[in-house]
């Protein structure tokens, strides 16, 4: 498996998760999160194992400590991944680039 169908799938593993949750009160926001992310997976998806990001969540050990391992994020991109609510793909992908760059998302 490629690294971007590994963080496609984990993209898409997490979509479903809030597509399952159950909140009363919610306002829409696990259905918000889960078209987010699943939208963020096919973008994900189309991306190649050369693209700048990917070689980012590489360096940062996000595949592992010889970068051929499933997707496994550091706990602030998990943390960013579990609570997106909305956004175009592009701009999880650049929250979370920043977030291992220790900069503000």
């Amino acid at each position: 498996m490629s690294r971007t169908e590994s963080l496609a799938d984990y993209l898409r593993a997490q979509g479903r998760r809030s597509l399952d949750r159950v909140e009363a009160g919610d306002e829409g926001r696990n259905a918000r999160s889960a078209l987010a992310l699943l939208d963020a997976a096919v973008y994900a998806r189309s991306l190649s194992d050369d693209d700048p990001f990917v070689v980012t969540l590489a360096e940062a050990g996000c595949f592992g400590p010889h970068g051929c391992d499933e997707f496994q994020p550091t706990d602030q991109v998990a943390r960013l991944i579990r609570f997106w609510e909305s956004g175009e793909p592009w701009q999880l992908l650049m929250a979370i680039r920043f977030a291992l760059q220790g900069a503000p998302a």
